[in-house]
């Protein structure tokens, strides 16, 4: 991988070279299943239900679309000349995700993808005038790869189910509670200041006259306020303490982000502190060379209180629960740290044993590919 160290050179890349390319987009291919894993582990061991597991999922394969997306716009990088198919850009200090410019860059092609895919030649075309070339030629037909290449793009912008730099709120029916339908809400974005997926999930309650999701009235409404609050520098309680006080006839009742990533490898990116010497000392091939964080932090209602609003009437507050020692400053009522990385860098994490490292809980992939849960 010496051709990644010598193009790599500031916080944002770009990537010139086709393998190096294939080997960034592959590294990813691998991530996106395994986080799938740690979902269905988590719901395993109790700490999300079914339906929370299934929506994180949805999520995540939504990130794995995108990835393969660019990999086919991507694929040809550094074997044609001109401005297409172009370089990936991604920010090799804060995330090792592609930088946000590239999903609001895909957002507008899937918007024309119809348009592109109507002037071009249809997959069986380009292969058979490809053969032809090799065989009649004795070349390699680049060009028709590329042309390819980019059909394939423009067919997985249509399929749709794309992680998008903002995608909207949706929710979950859950039942009901002494009159109250609960339902979980949840939505995601692509945070432009971090370069990272962000998932947020909200549990809520709520007596309307007509349902939540039906309500013509208040759901575009609560649809833009989450929108709007999406913002990773945001505090939980912020972002719950708001929402209680625009909407007092919903109650939130939990609010969990997560947080999907930095990715870190000596290959592809710049880190600080002990990682860096973890990946260092670790070395081996590309597919042993990465570590993954991913972060949760949750807000949990502790109970709720009627507060007075204005001269005769009340409303319902919710008094949220914070951790003894850092929920003020957090604005959480706890926050989880995990690491999702390959047997060898585990190994060397082990034995060096590093303070910050500690508490962080641990999915290790085996050399079958299994992901093994560590306590």
């Amino acid at each position: 991988m010496a051709e990644v160290k010598d193009v790599l050179t500031s916080d944002h890349q770009e990537i010139y070279d086709t393998l190096v390319a294939r080997s960034y987009f592959g590294m990813f291919e691998k991530i996106t299943g395994h986080l799938a894993r740690v979902a269905d582990a988590m719901q395993d061991e109790g700490r999300l239900s079914r339906t929370e597991a299934r929506i994180l999922n949805a999520h995540v394969g939504s990130v794995a679309a995108t990835f393969r997306a660019l990999s086919w716009k991507y694929l040809m990088t550094g074997r044609v000349e001109g401005p297409l198919p172009g370089r990936l850009t991604f920010d090799r200090h804060e995330s090792g995700f592609p930088i946000a410019q590239e999903l609001m860059v895909m957002a507008v092609d899937a918007a024309q993808a119809e348009k592109h895919l109507a002037g071009m030649a249809s997959d069986a075309e380009l292969k058979d005038r490809m053969i032809r070339q090799i065989v009649g030629d004795l070349t390699i037909p680049t060009q028709l790869q590329f042309a390819l290449s980019q059909r394939l793009y423009y067919e997985s912008l249509l399929t749709g189910n794309l992680f998008q730099a903002r995608n909207d709120p949706d929710g979950q029916w859950l039942g009901e509670d002494e009159g109250r339908r609960r339902f979980l809400l949840h939505w995601s974005v692509y945070d432009t200041q971090e370069n990272l997926p962000i998932i947020y999930l909200m549990d809520v309650e709520e007596a309307g006259k007509r349902p939540l999701l039906a309500d013509d009235r208040r759901w575009p409404q609560v649809r833009a306020h989450l929108m709007a609050q999406s913002v990773a520098g945001l505090k939980l309680l912020t972002i719950a303490q708001g929402f209680d006080t625009d909407f007092p006839d919903i109650q939130p009742k939990r609010l969990r982000r997560l947080r999907l990533g930095p990715m870190y490898s000596h290959a592809f990116t710049l880190q600080s502190g002990p990682i860096s010497q973890v990946l260092a000392n670790a070395g081996g091939p590309p597919d042993q060379d990465w570590a993954l964080v991913w972060t949760v932090e949750d807000l949990v209602s502790e109970r709720s209180e009627q507060v007075k609003d204005g001269w005769f009437s009340t409303t319902t507050r919710e008094i949220w629960k914070l951790d003894p020692l850092k929920g003020a400053e957090d604005g959480t009522t706890s926050t989880t740290r995990m690491i999702i990385l390959p047997e060898r860098p585990n190994q060397v994490l082990t034995e060096m044993n590093p303070p910050g490292f500690r508490d962080l809980r641990r999915f290790v992939v085996d050399a079958a590919g299994r992901l093994v849960p560590q306590r």
